[in-house]
């Protein structure tokens, strides 16, 4: 038996004001599920340098990387995944795009549980409301 291949991926938690942002995915396995946006880290790549090139490839938006909120560890069927969640900020004077994702929201902490997040994103939801 094989062992299961890790995937390491970055996701931004954007805040502005007492909102953060939601990305809504129009593709894959978990179509239409909400995350945080973010990606896969590339070979040779940093967290933080992964997730300034996936925000600006997913978004067109230039971020500033703050600190680690938590690395979510989650087995899928076919792969473990490990998310290293950074709490960002969008640089000023910068916009964001959506070019991959199907829809995007800014919520409240009280609005969080309002959309269906997707798996690994539950626990750093948790974790927002709940310390």
């Amino acid at each position: 038996m094989c062992p299961i291949k890790t995937v390491h991926v970055v996701a931004a938690i954007i805040r502005k004001g007492d909102k953060i942002f939601a990305t809504q995915r129009g593709y894959g396995d978990f179509k239409d599920g909400w995350e945080f946006p973010g990606g896969k880290v590339e070979p040779g790549e940093t967290p933080q340098e992964a997730l300034v090139r996936e925000i600006k490839e997913e978004l067109s938006a230039d971020i500033t990387i703050g600190d680690l909120l938590t690395t979510v560890e989650t087995d899928y069927p076919d792969f473990h995944l490990s998310m290293a969640c950074y709490f960002c900020e969008l640089k000023e004077d910068s916009e964001m795009t959506l070019l991959e994702h199907k829809a995007a929201k800014w919520l409240s902490l009280d609005e969080l549980d309002t959309v269906d997040w997707l798996p690994a994103d539950v626990e750093v939801v948790n974790l927002l409301l709940y310390g």
